[in-house]
């Protein structure tokens, strides 16, 4: 009776998936049609308004994180080994992830199985903010790419762009 009037917190009671980090379980908070940002409160593990996106800029895949994973020391590491700085901290949050697709997938608050083919590095105010990029498992168009480096350029500019500009003012 218990798990029909409870949710399992997705940070941490969802499961990241058996064959991670090759394919792993994502929680979509965001969708392209979105135009408010939505992030999952860490207490109480549903959903909350962030903030509106700022003017046309909205994201343009399925966006989320994956569950168990933290920004923490060893992800701030590798961000400062990588960029030879040596003032990056981690962000304390789970690792975000953006899904693509080819269908339209009409609300988040869902989890869907992706499989990681590339990332950009970020860093958000001295935060490692890195964004890892998925394919959604058995997507008929965007299953075929296995590296990053396959994806068009228009699309992955258009990743580039929004992440940023997302929190920019004109």
């Amino acid at each position: 009776m218990l798990g029909l009037r409870y949710k399992s917190h997705p940070w941490h009671g969802i499961s990241i998936g058996e064959d991670a980090p090759n394919v792993v379980t994502s929680f979509i908070e965001v969708i392209p049609s979105d135009t408010v940002k939505y992030e999952v409160d860490k207490k109480s593990g549903y959903l909350k308004i962030d903030r509106p996106q700022k003017f046309s800029n909205i994201v343009p895949a399925l966006y989320g994180f994956v569950p168990q994973t933290l920004c923490k020391d060893s992800v701030a590491n590798y961000c400062m080994e990588k960029t030879g700085r040596e003032d990056i901290v981690g962000d304390d949050d789970p690792l975000d992830i953006c899904v693509l697709t080819e269908r339209e997938v009409t609300h988040g608050n869902i989890i869907v199985t992706a499989i990681p083919i590339g990332g950009f590095r970020m860093i958000d105010g001295g935060e490692a903010d890195d964004k890892i990029i998925a394919v959604l498992k058995n997507d008929e168009m965007y299953a075929q790419w296995e590296d990053i480096h396959q994806i068009p350029e228009n699309i992955i500019n258009r990743l580039k762009h929004y992440f940023l500009t997302y929190k920019q003012l004109p």
